[in-house]
């Protein structure tokens, strides 16, 4: 990258993050109580809504990561993971949880998934749980969203082997300096500014990565002439690519996912009123076309414009590799350093910061809060609100060192790390709060298998299949050999059968479980026929 335009990159990153740190300073003004700290007052409008949840939704972990990974396996099919994103992740979600949520979290005053379970099920003992899963399995998602960063700001100012770190460490502050200082209106109203950043960028990168292999059509049929030891020539820009099942496993958990995400689910806890959910319904579906979408679709072209042998001008290699195998994190900034004239580069950087700030953002909001509320509020006697956020804006930084710590080990992919989060998540709450919402005999003994089967399916396929245990070697061998078409070692493909396993196990284990008094119960349904 020139001198010049690294000038201009720095310029805008200034202006950026001068706009960020000031809505924090403006918003810490209007931040009175934990309430307004971790929900905004319950207050927030549609279009602060919407944007807050597509950009919550998507990080570097998409841009960089997934869609990388994504496109360089699958080609144009790729583009289905964007539009489940959009419409299974964000457009059913909208209308099938938003008004019941924000009425029974409201009624029984939770302020956060724990809370709701406790008071939902009659069960401290799952607010203590859920509140651990939450706080110990956002931190892999965080390290993934660092370690997005780190690959593009590494790419384009050419920062060395440690140059990476110190992006991770400086982005950490900023996060936590604007989170800090006005909770969660001041991440809703940056996540609305960065929401615009993310449109404008990604239109613009996907037109010009089409654009430079000569049209649409002109791309497709160039990718449809690759083929490799897994993939045959003319699969790649085929519509459902040359594994449709395992890419339904990615849409699976990228789109279902967000059902049962504490960070995703809390926003309506936050929002105005029913008109705001169903105008806010419209605008996320549509942000979520365009920037999952395009980012998967841009992604689907990533193997026109580098191969394992690439190199820039200088010799080095676009892609890294590890034991001959691509280093699927390193090939979106590959892309982009082919497909983009220098001077639009820091539009990219920009992009992808916004993106992942607000990702963040809301991570560790949802992770302090969870922490403060259930964990420590409990057990401390006089615990006012001046209190709790004092306690809010501490644990933001402890989660925000352990996330950097493991954010600077870069064996683990983007991918990995991202997937085993949403699966241990998803997969122990997506089936106990959507029921929860919907079902009266929905059980605590329910909840509980819930919770330890999403949470023990990722442990376990991470100890046997991620972290190279010699001792495990058999069992790893014993699955490749099996030669099936669903990819058992794929940590997506695990956290997608824990979903589906919780949706399925709630109501089974409720039919023949009890159901909390009928009081509780009741208590909780009668919000639903409140004013709307």
């Amino acid at each position: 990258m020139e001198i010049g335009s690294k000038t201009a990159t720095f310029i805008i990153l200034a202006i950026y993050i001068t706009i960020m740190v000031g809505i924090g300073i403006y918003m810490s003004k209007r931040t009175k109580s934990s309430e307004d700290f971790m929900l905004g007052g319950r207050n927030v409008g549609s279009w602060l809504t919407a944007f807050s949840y597509g950009t919550t939704y998507f990080s570097a972990v998409v841009f960089i990561g997934y869609a990388g990974q994504f496109g360089w396996m699958y080609g144009a099919s790729a583009t289905w993971v964007g539009i489940g994103n959009a419409i299974i992740g964000s457009l059913i979600p909208f209308f099938l949880l938003g008004r019941r949520t924000r009425l029974m979290t409201n009624h029984l005053g939770a302020k956060t998934m724990p809370e709701y379970f406790e008071h939902r099920f009659d069960s401290k003992k799952l607010k203590t749980a859920s509140a651990l899963i939450v706080f110990i399995f956002l931190i892999p998602y965080t390290a993934s969203v660092y370690n997005g960063l780190s690959r593009l700001f590494g790419m384009v100012f050419d920062l060395g082997e440690n140059g990476g770190t110190y992006i991770i460490i400086a982005m950490a502050i900023l996060s936590a300096v604007y989170v800090t200082l006005g909770g969660y209106k001041a991440t809703a109203l940056n996540d609305f500014f960065q929401g615009i950043i993310m449109l404008i960028g990604i239109g613009t990168v996907v037109a010009l990565t089409v654009q430079k292999k000569d049209g649409l059509s002109a791309a497709l049929d160039a990718l449809n002439t690759i083929s490799d030891s897994k993939t045959e020539a003319g699969t790649l820009g085929s519509r459902f690519g040359p594994d449709p099942i395992n890419l339904l496993g990615v849409v699976i958990l990228t789109s279902l996912g967000t059902w049962g995400l504490p960070q995703m689910v809390q926003k309506f806890y936050a929002i105005k009123d029913e008109q705001a959910i169903k105008k806010g319904a419209i605008i996320s579906t549509f942000f979520a076309i365009v920037v999952a979408g395009g980012s998967y679709f841009m992604g689907g072209f990533v193997r026109l414009y580098c191969t394992l042998d690439s190199a820039d001008t200088s010799g080095k290699a676009l892609i890294q590799t590890v034991d001959g195998k691509p280093v699927y994190d390193t090939m979106v900034p590959a892309l982009i350093h082919q497909a983009l004239p220098n001077l639009l580069i820091g539009l990219v950087v920009v992009l992808v910061l916004s993106a992942s700030l607000s990702t963040l953002s809301s991570l560790v909001l949802t992770s302090s809060s969870t922490l403060t509320n259930d964990l420590i509020k409990p057990r401390i006697k006089n615990f006012d609100d001046k209190h709790q956020v004092k306690f809010m804006r501490v644990f933001i930084a402890v989660f925000l060192v352990i996330s950097v710590i493991i954010a600077c080990n870069k064996n683990a992919s983007i991918s990995t790390l991202m997937s085993y989060s949403w699966g241990a998540l998803s997969g122990a709450f997506l089936g106990p709060f959507l029921y929860g919402l919907f079902m009266k005999k929905a059980s605590k003994a329910a909840c509980w298998t819930s919770f330890i089967t999403g949470v023990g399916i990722s442990v376990a396929h991470m100890v046997l299949f991620s972290m190279n245990i010699e001792a495990f070697s058999g069992i790893r061998q014993s699955v490749i050999d099996m030669n099936c078409p669903l990819n058992l070692l794929s940590p997506i493909n695990a956290g997608a059968f824990s979903m589906i396993l919780s949706l399925v196990l709630v109501p089974i284990i409720s039919s023949f479980t009890k159901a909390p008094e009928d009081k509780v119960v009741e208590n909780a349904f009668s919000s639903l026929n409140e004013a709307k």
